[in-house]
């Protein structure tokens, strides 16, 4: 009987213990890496790939339109609580929890099997959402988007891996943007779709608790299809694996598989320690200011001084697996395509996170028109993406792209400066958004695609992508936490500047949708708020066009590497090693 197929004992060492679930987890790739490649050999017809593609599809369509609505409709539901300056807390929130779900659900796919953490997600992004549109405060609707969060980004990442795993690296680009896709629908859709729920949001919100689940079931039929046919066709040493090492106490197997391999301790500390730091920023400023109250100034001293330091010692020295493995991040093509994940979403937040708000308040947009502009973005970014994914198919480089896209981003913040309120700027904030858009389209999935290049390893590929993501999603929590500060500290006393009565300024700081309802657009307390909401949206592009500079360096820093035409480099170095073998044995 073989090494790997031989039962194991009932007692085990601590040593012995450890290199028997290395052995299941480790070297065999872990059961949801070899499972998903042996599945792959199944869907090799192009009828199959057809199929799996659209049901990506249709899970990424639902999902998108849902996200484009509840954008919204999260604005008037933190309104109808009297607390929209809460908008950027409950989304610096929601990012901090999503960049751990991301590891967590990658490690927990390569681990347990996409089908699983398919079906995870899918139950937390439906609790999440019942619990937001049964919210009656603010504090309750934050508890749903966390649960919708983790569910939201499981499904993201379990889409781009099955992308991954069914497509070459010179069709990686094209590929990831399939769950796109649906983007260029939904843009014209969800203000339809926004308009027709007025402000009854929490149906609006609600009604995806069963859409999504049913969008879904194609998936999970193809899925499950493929198992089917693994288990009927692949040869009996390739059959795929059932994660469960045998005879082995279950509290030994948790712990082995929960603390060591999803390293859950490290991921808790890092939510623990961003969201410690960062959430207080979202919430000290407004009407009256808390920095020197118990409540802002105890997280952040948990933050800095407890949970980031134990964070550090824990990873450096205890963990196994750490949530940020340092042997492969020290390679530049790895790092700095990292770093460029942070900027893209801490620029984006700047101009976005209040966007809707200035829309419909500074420029007199109606709802579905501010709902389809703040599409606009995502509208271009995915044709444009689309589009390059072809043409890289040929090129199969990726870098000159990318720094092309950046380039565009200078150009794009800079009319956002200029055009940020007032009559005048409605075409100029389309234009803006959508030069944004385009040169996103150039380099977002484009560097997701060189950091995967830059992974030889399939078995570390999951968790290199849910990394970039993770980072991504860091971004948006630092730039959520960052882009509410300025909100909460500077609109207050431009109100107050421009109003002169504590009483308007509350309602137009804390209820906006409510007073332009009262206050149409000529009067004069309308225009002294659009004043005031120039003035902050201004503040925040600079400091978006600021962050664009290290953006741009990061790009010059990462490698460009050459797109082959195999899932992972790995397999490459196969290929020429067994053409290397049979030109040897021929030549004999």
């Amino acid at each position: 009987m073989s090494e790997k197929s031989r039962p194991l004992s009932k007692e085990l060492s601590p040593d012995d213990f450890s290199q028997a679930t290395d052995t299941v987890l480790k070297d065999s790739k872990g059961a949801g890496v070899h499972n998903i490649e042996i599945y792959a050999q199944q869907y090799q017809h192009i009828g199959y790939r057809i199929a799996l593609f659209f049901s990506i599809f249709l899970v990424a369509y639902a999902y998108g339109l849902d996200g484009s609505v509840r954008y919204t409709l999260q604005s008037y539901a933190t309104s109808s609580y009297s607390q929209h300056s809460l908008l950027a807390a409950v989304n610096c929130i929601k990012a901090v929890i999503a960049a751990g779900g991301q590891i967590c659900f990658a490690r927990a796919s390569d681990i347990f099997g996409r089908v699983t953490i398919l079906i995870v997600s899918i139950v937390f992004y439906a609790m999440g959402t019942i619990i937001e549109c049964q919210a009656t405060n603010v504090s309750r609707f934050a508890a749903g988007a966390c649960f919708y969060q983790l569910g939201y980004t499981g499904i993201i990442l379990i889409l781009e891996i099955i992308a991954m795993d069914f497509s070459n690296l010179n069709w990686r680009l094209l590929a990831s943007f399939v769950p796109a896709l649906p983007f260029i629908i939904n843009t014209w859709i969800s203000g339809d779709v926004v308009q027709a729920i007025g402000m009854n949001w929490k149906w609006g919100i609600g009604m995806w608790a069963f859409i999504f689940p049913l969008s879904c079931i194609p998936l999970l039929g193809c899925l499950l299809h493929m198992r089917y046919l693994a288990h009927k066709n692949a040869p009996q040493d390739l059959k795929p694996e059932l994660q469960i090492v045998k005879q082995m106490s279950w509290s030994k197997y948790l712990i082995e598989i929960f603390v060591h391999k999803l390293d859950i301790l490290g991921l808790i500390l890092l939510c623990v320690a961003f969201g410690c730091i960062l959430v207080p920023f979202t919430l000290a400023g407004g009407l009256k200011s808390k920095w020197k109250t118990a409540s802002i100034i105890v997280p952040e001293v948990i933050g800095w001084c407890v949970a980031a330091p134990l964070y550090l010692v824990w990873e450096y020295k205890f963990a196994r697996h750490p949530v940020t493995p340092w042997s492969v991040i020290k390679d530049r093509g790895i790092y700095a395509a990292i770093i460029i994940a942070f900027h893209i979403n801490f620029c984006w937040y700047m101009q976005g996170d209040y966007m809707y708000t200035v829309l419909v308040v500074a420029v007199d947009e109606s709802a579905k028109s501010a709902t389809r502009i703040t599409s606009l973005y995502s509208f271009v970014s995915v044709i444009t993406g689309t589009i390059l994914g072809f043409v890289v198919v040929k090129v199969r480089r990726t870098k000159r792209f990318i720094l092309f896209g950046i380039g565009c981003w200078f150009i794009a913040f800079g009319l956002l400066v200029h055009f940020r309120g007032g009559p005048v700027s409605h075409s100029g904030v389309i234009g803006s958004l959508c030069l944004l858009g385009f040169g996103a389209g150039f380099f977002t999935y484009t560097t997701q695609a060189s950091i995967q290049a830059s992974t030889t390893s399939h078995s570390n590929m999951a968790v290199i992508t849910a990394l970039y993501l993770a980072v991504y999603n860091i971004g948006s929590a630092v730039g959520a936490a960052v882009s509410g500060a300025v909100w909460m500290n500077v609109l207050p006393q431009e109100l107050a500047k421009n109003l002169k009565n504590s009483e308007l300024v509350s309602q137009a700081y804390s209820e906006p949708f409510t007073f332009i309802l009262k206050y149409t657009w000529m009067t004069v307390e309308r225009q002294a708020v659009m004043r005031a909401y120039r003035y902050v949206q201004k503040i925040l592009c600079i400091v978006g066009l600021c962050f664009c500079v290290p953006l741009l360096t990061a790009a010059f820093l990462l490698r460009d590497r050459k797109l082959e035409n195999v899932v992972a480099l790995e397999d490459l170095e196969k290929r020429d090693k067994k053409e290397a073998d049979s030109s040897q044995e021929s030549s004999l």
